[in-house]
């Protein structure tokens, strides 16, 4: 909790007038048990010539009342402005930090966890700091106080208060350390259920045509059940707290009742002084209720901030280092690499050069280390052995932002964003002019396809541009792709959903380019590559040949099998 208290700064005032208020009506509330004292002892004791001062008092009781109810709107309304802008702090913080970090990094934390700490765990510190601001002094100031006011009233009858506040000390902080670790435990079950859920609804396509609904389901159900059994006993041990409040409460007044009387019928205490202390006795058993419904909410806070502080403790990716001016060209020295957490490697002692302007083919079966290939030229994953240079320098030397921004990639996965054709295409060049967005579209093979659409670039784009086919949406990260004038061009298998002509025409547009860039093309298709200037033939994880489509025909085995498979051994 204490790294996230920093974002509390910018609310010092609120922090602090929010328990001032808070207190200054505990204060308030203080005096009620004397007041009605009064009303006993001196204005009842008079009779008929008492109803003046009984009614004067009615009327400072509601006056305290009423002041009282001002200072409670007064620090609800401080306590919840910096509990908002405590975790809308923290929510930027988190979101900005998640997005910079590095692929293995996020793919060790894994998506469903990073959902939970952004909102169900940010919500639980909203709850917590709201109620702390509010009760966190009020309830102990008022238990204390009254405890106090009990003293001035009868030092030996008041002992009751101290045993009893000591006892429910112990309860409340005892129940306390059970619960703080169960609440971490709960969040982390949460982060399960939400990759369930997640993945089945990104999968759901899938999940009905191989009629797995039923299978999924029962899934389902067992880890929400699990979720749901470990709410339900950590809520048990939580609940706890306020029966155990009540039996230590009401058997301290029922004892305060009988020394009371006791005490009464000697003299040495009034009838109102007695009705007094049992209203300081109401009053510490109702904070401590509040008290100990604040604890099970703290618990959860805290667990909760913890997991956030864990997330914001991960390091970042280097983000600084030199300005990446250009150059384009790109080469591998004996790089090797591996996943975190795998067994073997993903790719083996590759070396290559691609001179600026060159067009480079990537090709090889499933799972052979295409795509891990191109991450390391954009810096996404680094190596494990060797070195990627990117204009003769090592890419690691590059600030990742300079570098990335004369780059044009675009991933295995066609991704758009909601929001207009327009906004997406300037994200690789904000200022990019219409014509600019239709030049790229046109190489791209995309602006038939727009022109069609109502409003052009104005067209509304559902999330993941789901209103587009799955050629339509290649084709336009494609185009997002072009409108930077990138150094580097990856494509990623772009062009798995497009058919042979519009592949064919889209490539023969990009190797027209004037700015020249240097070109990967990652593809499982020979036709694809074979016009490209080097082709690299990968077979798990390992570079088993390199050179022009003749050349691989002529030595390599792998290539040729490929080519065969798809050609019928026919060739131009």
């Amino acid at each position: 909790m204490k790294k996230l208290l920093k974002f509390l700064k910018p609310y010092k005032k609120e922090t602090a007038l929010g328990p001032f208020f808070k207190l200054f009506e505990a204060l308030l509330e203080l005096f009620v048990p004397l007041v009605i004292a009064e009303i006993i002892d001196v204005g009842i004791v008079r009779g008929e010539e008492g109803k003046g001062y009984i009614l004067s008092m009615m009327l400072l009781l509601v006056a305290l009342g009423a002041v009282g109810l001002i200072f409670s709107v007064t620090a609800q309304f401080f306590a919840a402005k910096a509990s908002v802008g405590f975790v809308t702090g923290i929510r930027k913080a988190l979101f900005a930090h998640i997005g910079k970090l590095s692929y293995n990094q996020l793919d060790k934390a894994g998506s469903a966890t990073l959902v939970t700490r952004m909102t169900s765990d940010v919500n639980q510190v909203q709850t917590g700091m709201n109620l702390a601001l509010r009760l966190l002094l009020r309830s102990p100031f008022v238990v204390f106080g009254a405890m106090i006011m009990a003293f001035t009233i009868d030092k030996k009858i008041s002992l009751i208060f101290l045993v009893m506040i000591l006892l429910l000390s112990v309860v409340v902080f005892g129940v306390m350390s059970i619960t703080m670790p169960l609440h971490k435990k709960v969040q982390s079950s949460l982060d399960t259920l939400t990759h369930a859920t997640r993945e089945n609804l990104s999968g759901v396509r899938v999940i009905r045509a191989f009629c797995k609904e039923d299978e999924e389901e029962t899934s389902f159900n067992e880890k929400n059940d699990l979720y749901a059994r470990m709410e339900r006993f950590t809520g048990r041990i939580s609940a706890l707290t306020n029966p155990i409040t009540f039996i230590v409460v009401n058997f301290s007044i029922a004892v305060l009742i009988w020394k009371g009387a006791l005490r009464v019928s000697v003299g040495t205490l009034s009838q109102g002084e007695v009705v007094a202390l049992y209203n300081y006795m109401s009053q510490i058993l109702v904070e401590l209720v509040k008290l100990a419904n604040l604890i099970v909410t703290i618990s959860k806070a805290l667990a909760s901030s913890s997991r956030i502080s864990e997330m914001l403790s991960v390091p970042e990716s280097s983000s600084e280092g030199e300005e990446y001016t250009g150059g384009g060209s790109v080469e591998f020295k004996n790089v090797s690499f591996k996943y975190e957490g795998a067994g073997d490697l993903s790719l083996k002692n590759i070396s290559f050069r691609a001179e600026k302007g060159d067009t480079v083919g990537i090709i090889g079966g499933t799972g052979d280390g295409k795509t891990t290939l191109v991450n390391l030229i954009s810096g996404f994953y680094s190596v494990t052995d060797g070195q990627v240079l990117v204009g003769e320098k090592n890419i690691e030397q590059y600030s990742r932002k300079s570098l990335l921004s004369k780059m044009g990639i675009v991933p295995q996965k066609a991704l758009l964003f909601s929001g207009t054709i327009r906004e997406n295409m300037k994200w690789s060049d904000p200022n990019a002019t219409d014509e600019e967005i239709f030049s790229a579209l046109e190489k791209a093979e995309a602006k038939g396809f727009v022109l069609e659409k109502e409003g052009g670039l104005d067209f509304r784009l559902e999330q993941g541009g789901k209103n587009l086919s799955g050629g339509q949406r290649q084709r336009l990260t494609v185009a997002r792709a072009l409108v930077g004038n990138p150094d580097i061009l990856i494509l990623d298998d772009s062009s798995s959903a497009l058919d042979y002509l519009t592949d064919r025409n889209m490539r023969k547009s990009i190797s027209a380019l004037e700015y020249n860039p240097t070109v990967f093309i990652v593809s499982q298709r020979a036709s694809s590559v074979m016009h490209a200037d080097k082709i690299i033939v990968l077979d798990d994880g390992a570079a088993v040949g390199q050179g022009t489509h003749r050349e691989l025909l002529e030595n390599c085995q792998v290539y040729r099998e490929i080519y065969n498979t798809q050609f019928r051994e026919e060739e131009e």
